[in-house]
């Protein structure tokens, strides 16, 4: 039986052209920046993202706590939706690592206003933390993949630029955010001083992010990765495969979407579940339970026994994530189960 893994766009495993372009890359040593494919990368993502200067980065974590520690001191705060990466899925990292606090916001699916950061903006109160950074992430993962709207970042923005704070964007998916909306990841991107992007989520590269922002910026963060752990020697093997995933994988993300929304829309028809596929942006699902006798756990099982991977996302909600690694065929299939196991 073949196994339909919907867990997450991070299962992909690297095509055969990937791999041979990662075999035959050019390396040096990364530490000290004689690395040509992992230059060759950094200046890539700098370019599409408009920064002076990037980084590339093992992980989308260490991206998003390396942007924390340069931007924030220890007791400082960071001011980030309550259903956000960086809230739910860092291990603590950022109180761990740069000794500061995260202020969770209830936003609505992940997204914050700026009425709402301009609210909880702490003032010169010494009883209080400085507020010093604001995080958004871009599209949201908790939030069912949906694309933060360019008019409330701008406005964010107006916010921040007033009280002086600087933007981080958690860009995981954000070629995702660009495929849905039509904005270009520039624009998105000249709104934050630092972004990080991930090339093995939906671009489907085995492993790597990289982190954007000025030169000064990035000279800093360099720092930081090393004192991480994150400073790699011939690195330039895997950097290759995110090379090949930026110049091949992007334009046919709107695949993804497309099987998402036909995935939706079949799940949405299901009496036992509640799903408005209007919030199916991009490749991410998630779905609600309404039948009281079922719980997630239960809908995951029963899909696992038929072939389907999915993932408990709290008691009674589901998420699927569409890839690269998947057809149509598949997406027929997991819809056929659904009805068989669920009508």
């Amino acid at each position: 039986m073949r196994v339909i893994d919907l867990r997450s766009d991070t299962v992909t495993k690297a095509s055969e052209a990937m791999r041979k372009a990662m075999m035959e890359a050019e390396v040096g040593d990364d530490v000290f920046g004689e690395d040509p494919t992992v230059n060759k990368l950094e200046e890539t993502v700098a370019g599409i993202l408009g920064k002076e200067a990037a980084l590339f980065v093992p992980t989308g974590t260490m991206g998003n706590q390396i942007c924390i520690k340069v931007h924030t001191l220890p007791g400082q705060e960071v001011m980030c939706d309550w259903n956000c990466h960086i809230f739910n899925y860092e291990a603590g990292a950022a109180s761990m690592l740069a000794g500061v606090q995260l202020k969770p916001i209830m936003g609505n699916d992940g997204i914050i206003t700026a009425e709402q950061v301009e609210q909880f903006i702490n003032d010169d109160d010494i009883h209080h933390a400085h507020t010093r950074l604001i995080a958004l992430e871009n599209t949201h993962n908790r939030g069912g993949g949906i694309v933060f709207p360019l008019d409330e970042i701008r406005k964010i923005r107006e916010v921040a630029e007033r009280n002086r704070i600087p933007m981080h964007l958690d860009g995981a998916r954000l070629f995702n955010a660009v495929h849905y909306s039509g904005v270009s990841a520039k624009e998105y991107a000249k709104y934050f001083e630092s972004v990080m992007i991930c090339l093995s989520k939906g671009l489907g590269a085995p492993v790597g992010s990289v982190v954007a922002g000025s030169k000064v910026f990035i000279d800093q963060a360099r720092c930081v990765r090393k004192a991480y752990g994150g400073g790699m020697r011939q690195a330039g093997v895997i950097a290759a495969g995110g090379l090949f995933a930026l110049e091949n994988n992007i334009g046919r993300l709107k695949i993804d979407h497309n099987r998402a929304a036909q995935l939706a829309e079949a799940i949405a028809r299901l009496k036992p579940f509640h799903l408005d596929v209007g919030k199916v942006h991009t490749n991410i699902i998630i779905f609600n339970i309404k039948d009281e006798r079922m719980m997630a756990d239960d809908v995951v099982n029963r899909l696992e026994s038929a072939g389907v991977h999915s993932i408990e996302f709290d008691k009674k909600r589901v998420r699927l994530v569409t890839h690269l690694d998947l057809t149509d065929t598949d997406i027929r299939e997991t819809i056929h189960i659904f009805e068989k196991l669920f009508s």
